[in-house]
């Protein structure tokens, strides 16, 4: 069976995302970037609630901006190839190939997704993924640790959720960031 994967880039102190919604301080350098894209590589379809999704799909046009790195080239592809999922309620209209719209997060459709993808699944944004992580469907989590403290804000991972994490592997980089990849 495929993996239901989460990835955050996160401050120390656990967010996201400041109290203003900010989150510029999380911007990976070269180094941090190519790295990121070969976690998701084997990535074959997201799931994202609709304000991840209104993050993300910058990556659907991104190609067309000039002058852009070889690992935003790298990125932009990754993600146009894999398949989207967004869950909201309001969202109308997708603006993105390969994306449709479900209006409810059901865990069981999510079992059978998991059970029938040839290729893993990454949950991103922290509310869609706390619902992941409370229904037991995350395998794996990849943090990526920011040097900056943010002082509040939207939390990386879920609160009332009690989970015990092994670690898999570390890395840290010259920026500072420090990657933890657990399988829970």
């Amino acid at each position: 069976m495929t993996k239901l994967i989460y990835t955050a880039i996160a401050s120390l102190d656990g967010y996201v995302a400041d109290a203003d919604g900010n989150f510029d301080w999380a911007a990976p350098d070269d180094e941090l970037h190519a790295f990121v894209n070969d976690v998701e590589r084997p990535i074959g379809s997201y799931l994202y609630g609709r304000r991840m999704y209104e993050t993300m799909v910058f990556w659907e046009t991104a190609h067309t901006l000039a002058d852009q790195p070889p690992v935003v080239r790298d990125f932009t592809a990754i993600w146009q190839a894999a398949d989207k999922i967004v869950f909201s309620s309001t969202l109308e209209t997708v603006a993105s190939a390969k994306t449709r719209i479900e209006r409810d997060f059901d865990p069981e459709a999510i079992r059978r997704l998991k059970a029938a993808a040839t290729r893993d699944v990454s949950v991103g944004g922290p509310h869609l993924a706390a619902a992941a992580f409370k229904a037991g469907l995350v395998d794996e989590c990849h943090l990526f640790l920011t040097p900056v403290v943010v002082g509040g804000g939207i939390g990386a991972l879920p609160k009332g959720v009690r989970l015990d994490f092994e670690l898999l592997d570390e890395r840290r980089f010259a920026n500072g960031v420090v990657h933890l990849h657990y399988a829970t």
